[in-house]
């Protein structure tokens, strides 16, 4: 394992400003005349957004910059939502790492003209990251201003977490424009994830090369993975990208039991073999239908049903539908629906053919990605575990299930 991200942490709460600035140096002087050799700089480290869509954080920073100046000064905004519930990297650097992550804030603000940062956050981390902040007064930073994120696994969206900072419901809504061109209030808007942040901190201090000396050419540098499932020590870990994922398994003390599957990448992710795992990267898990995405792993035990645990998932990922189109709101339900029966043993062959259809429907078609990766993460379930399927359908639920908590239904829920 590696710390940099984690490298000033201390035994409990956030690090002080202090020790941080011991740790890793003073913030570099930045300000606007700086923003061409800040892209440049993020560019040649080959940083990708941590959030889970791996956009260049190079080409996000040049794009708003190109719809500054006159027009508007822009604003930039922490997204620290992190509506993935199978992740915690973002909240453990908002809790241990905040002056990290205001450092990589302030850095591209200083280099956009902008005075505003908008930080949103699980409301469990705003008291310490309002203590970082008072830390800060005196070092004539733009002002920074907490917001308590809303709940829901969409409203981490970028266009939804713009809209709740408007105090509209954080639902997504379709682009164009991106917030690069028209954001918060209209005004061209950098909105880059807490993780990514804290790597700028580290880059504007360190350089391109020290950054690109972990990790692979295509995604350089290291990423911070939550492990969870059936594993001895799960948690949060900071490794170079490209990292084999038996190592990152082994790292968590040790499986609990053999493992049937691992699930990459978060609830948007893929179902893949525990034992086809590759590195971590997203060169090696493409063959797989999976990605890095969120840095998640979810490892599935052997004498866990994988037919419940995909119908769990499924019936909560058709709750989290912001209620926007039929195939988020019908069509995820009706999936829902079908997993459920597969569960309690009450589905048969019609199910089979059914489960293909309607994910095949949902994908590319709503209103906002959520369909589509709940039916990605469903489709992968669907080819991995086809024989645990077939025998749900013409057998009836196995053994697992019926000592596993029941597989329930989920009300669909909007977030506010």
């Amino acid at each position: 394992m590696i710390d940099r991200l984690l490298s000033a942490t201390v035994p409990h709460g956030a690090v002080p400003l202090r020790d941080h600035d011991a740790v890793h140096g003073p913030l570099p002087g930045v300000g606007a005349r700086d923003l061409d050799a800040l892209v440049g700089t993020l560019g040649a480290a080959g940083l990708r957004g941590r959030g889970g869509a791996g956009f260049p954080a190079s080409r996000k920073l040049a794009a708003v910059a190109a719809n500054a100046g006159r027009r508007a000064r822009p604003v930039v905004v922490v997204n620290g939502t992190e509506g993935e519930p199978a992740s915690g990297k973002d909240r453990l650097l908002l809790h241990t790492q905040p002056h990290l992550v205001l450092d990589g804030a302030v850095l591209v603000a200083r280099a956009l003209g902008a005075t505003e940062i908008h930080v949103v956050a699980p409301a469990g981390t705003l008291p310490g990251l309002g203590a970082a902040v008072r830390e800060r007064d005196g070092r004539r930073e733009p002002a920074v201003r907490l917001l308590a994120a809303a709940r829901g696994y969409v409203a981490g969206e970028e266009t939804a977490v713009l809209a709740h900072l408007e105090g509209r419901p954080a639902r997504p809504r379709v682009t164009p424009p991106r917030p690069g061109e028209r954001g918060r209030d209209g005004r061209p808007t950098l909105l880059q994830n807490v993780e990514t942040l804290a790597h700028v901190a580290l880059i504007a201090r360190h350089g391109h090369d020290w950054f690109r000396h972990h990790g692979t050419a295509e995604r350089p540098g290291t990423t911070l993975v939550t492990l969870s499932g059936a594993l001895a020590a799960g948690g949060v870990r900071e490794v170079a990208v490209g990292t084999p994922i038996p190592a990152l398994v082994a790292a968590a003390g040790h499986p609990t039991e053999p493992l049937r599957a691992l699930l990459i990448g978060g609830y948007f992710g893929a179902w893949i073999d525990a034992r086809d795992a590759p590195a971590l990267t997203d060169t090696a898990l493409r063959p797989l239908g999976a990605s890095v995405g969120a840095g998640v792993v979810i490892a599935l035990g052997a004498s866990e049903c994988p037919v419940r645990r995909v119908a769990t998932l499924g019936a909560w990922m058709a709750g989290q539908s912001a209620g926007q189109c039929g195939p988020c709101v019908s069509g995820l339900d009706a999936i829902a629906g079908a997993l459920h029966a597969f569960a309690v043993g009450t589905a048969g062959a019609r199910e089979l053919a059914l489960l293909d259809r309607w994910t095949a429907m949902v994908d590319g078609r709503g209103a906002c990605a959520h369909p589509t990766g709940t039916a990605r993460m469903i489709h992968s379930a669907t080819v991995l575990f086809a024989e645990e399927l077939y025998d749900h359908a013409h057998h009836g639920s196995c053994r697992a299930c019926a000592t596993g908590a029941p597989a329930g239904r989920t009300r669909r829920t909007v977030p506010a």
